[in-house]
């Protein structure tokens, strides 16, 4: 997909769980002292420097150890495991923020931006596993800046310790002035 020079969607479905996402999974289930999530957004919204865009029902941020140097997570306000748990409501104020999120991208960058979006949720068999995990979308750009793309260093891909020439407030502002 990623070499189609026209916009598009994919959707996968696979028969297994992802790695990254069990990964999540599992680093949720061995949080000590609340919920991961919960204690993710709640140090965003506390910060208020890596917010990028919020309505009643979402929050945008940049996450605090972002991998690419314009990343954002957008969670829901009330947690819930999958998009199908999402009430009606929320359903309806996410499409606004989204796109608000893709303009501040378009506006970084003076022009179309290449992103990629992923959802992650819960595994739907795994009981564990949905009364810990939240539901969030990761918006990322290839970019770095105009006209410059990111690409992986050896660190990045050799070793798999990702490498940012700018720290998420910084890049949470500039989202914030784009447009």
């Amino acid at each position: 997909g990623v070499t189609l020079s026209h916009p598009h969607g994919q959707i996968y479905a696979f028969p297994f769980v992802a790695p990254r996402l069990a990964r999540m999974v599992e680093q949720a289930l061995r949080y000590e002292g609340g919920n991961l999530f919960d204690d993710l957004v709640a140090a965003a919204l506390e910060s208020g420097t890596r917010i990028v865009a919020r309505n009643e029902h979402w929050v945008a941020f940049v996450p605090e150890a972002a991998r690419w140097p314009y990343e954002v997570r957008i969670f829901p306000a009330a947690r819930v495991p999958d998009l199908p748990a999402l009430g009606e409501a929320a359903r309806e104020a996410f499409g606004p923020l989204y796109l608000d999120v893709l303009r501040r991208f378009d506006g970084l960058f003076s022009g179309p931006a290449p992103y990629i979006a992923a959802w992650h949720q819960a595994p739907v068999f795994d009981e564990a596993a949905r009364s810990v995990f939240a539901v969030h979308l990761q918006v990322l750009s290839i970019r770095r800046a105009a006209g410059k793309l990111k690409y992986l260093a050896g660190t990045e891909s050799g070793m798999g310790v990702w490498i940012n020439d700018i720290v998420p407030e910084e890049a949470a502002q500039r989202l914030r002035e784009a447009l």
